[in-house]
């Protein structure tokens, strides 16, 4: 993930060093020629003689022109000041240092299907930790570049992030979890990896079947339930998913499993059929938690689908799916900004192992270099 992205995110930090690096040679180069200036010729004895005898009229003539020299700027007052801040060691970052680079960044997050408000809030991000930053000659600019990179990211991917293992661990049990988001993006696949997750850290689980709609649905959870050994509730085609979910429910509390995982059917915002059940799900349920499913691959189509399914049934957190597949990491970064709730999981591969937690400060660290791994 983010193969693409973190080539450009890399040319960014090296364009606003070189542009602080040609900053730092100009200051230099006015330092030397403020101190190559020659100073003013001395005084003959003659003159000496006349302005010592003329001391009382000289001295307020010296003293307004101390005043003048004070009020106005020379002529080389904009090199001075320059010249001052380099011989502290030092250059700032002004804005226009970096608005082309930052307008380059912005056309490589939205490239990478980066929702536009997420790019800009971004970009404002940088702007306000860069703008004003003192460099010194002896760090490197890109350090400074690379900080204010994470801070901005994190703060828009770490929305709303919460501990998925702590609360499953502090939950009354059984704890239902249910699992929506449209057909074909691995909703049934990441529930049976989240099965083997809860089993590796000793919570049992029961699959239930809450998507009667669609022919052959049963037969591919079943597969899964029977590879991972575990218990399925599923009803006939055309069934009641309210009903398969509530009676997931009921064996859970009879035979003391800890966590209910319920498939839905693949919904779209606009089939009001589908989001009634979902509705009543919720009523005759209450699950403690409803992960929204989608590939990582999708982009904006995955934001934009995560944004329509909160807003008509709140979720808690999503989960995305070929993730290993994504060079451009565009969904990652927005869905937690766009719909408020964090990315839990992530789906690397087909493997019943291949999920790993979504954590956003590596994952930012892997986008701008810092962790390779």
């Amino acid at each position: 993930m983010f193969d693409s992205l973190k080539d450009k995110i890399s040319g960014f930090r090296e364009d606003v060093e070189e542009t602080t690096e040609e900053k730092a040679e100009e200051a230099a180069d006015e330092a030397d020629a403020t101190e190559a200036e020659p100073e003013p010729a001395e005084t003959n004895a003659t003159e000496a003689d006349s302005t010592e005898s003329d001391a009382t009229d000289a001295e307020p003539a010296e003293s307004d022109a101390t005043e003048d020299e004070a009020s106005e700027p020379s002529n080389g007052g904009g090199f001075t000041q320059k010249a001052r801040s380099f011989a502290r060691g030092e250059i700032v970052i002004e804005e226009q240092d970096i608005e082309d680079p930052l307008w380059d960044l912005e056309m490589a997050l939205l490239e990478s299907d980066v929702e536009m408000s997420v790019a800009e809030e971004i970009l404002e991000g940088i702007r306000e930790d860069l703008v004003g930053a003192t460099r010194s000659f002896n760090s490197e600019t890109a350090d400074v570049v690379e900080e204010a990179l994470q801070d901005s990211l994190e703060s828009v991917i770490s929305v709303g992030q919460f501990d998925f293992d702590r609360r499953v661990a502090e939950a009354d049990k059984p704890l239902t979890i249910i699992f929506t988001g449209v057909n074909g993006v691995g909703k049934t696949t990441t529930i049976a990896k989240l099965s083997r997750y809860l089993e590796e850290r000793g919570y049992s689980s029961v699959l239930a079947n809450g998507d009667t709609y669609r022919a052959g649905a049963n037969e591919q959870i079943r597969e899964h339930a029977d590879n991972l050994d575990r218990k399925l509730i599923a009803h006939d085609q055309g069934g009641d998913p309210a009903a398969v979910i509530y009676d997931a429910v009921e064996y859970a509390e009879a035979h003391d499993v800890d966590v209910v995982l319920g498939d839905t059917a693949g919904r779209l915002h606009t089939s009001e059929d589908l989001m009634d059940q979902l509705e009543k799900i919720e009523r005759v349920v209450s699950p403690d938690m409803t992960l929204f499913v989608d590939e990582a691959v999708a982009g904006q189509d995955a934001v934009q689908r995560a944004k329509q399914f909160n807003d008509a049934a709140e979720i808690d957190g999503a989960v995305l799916t070929k993730a290993d597949a994504d060079s451009q990491g565009g969904a990652a970064i927005s869905i937690a900004h766009v719909t408020g709730k964090p990315i839990l999981f992530l789906g690397t591969g087909q493997g019943y192992d291949d999920i790993e937690t979504f954590d956003p400060e590596r994952l930012v660290s892997r986008l701008v270099g810092e962790d390779e791994a």
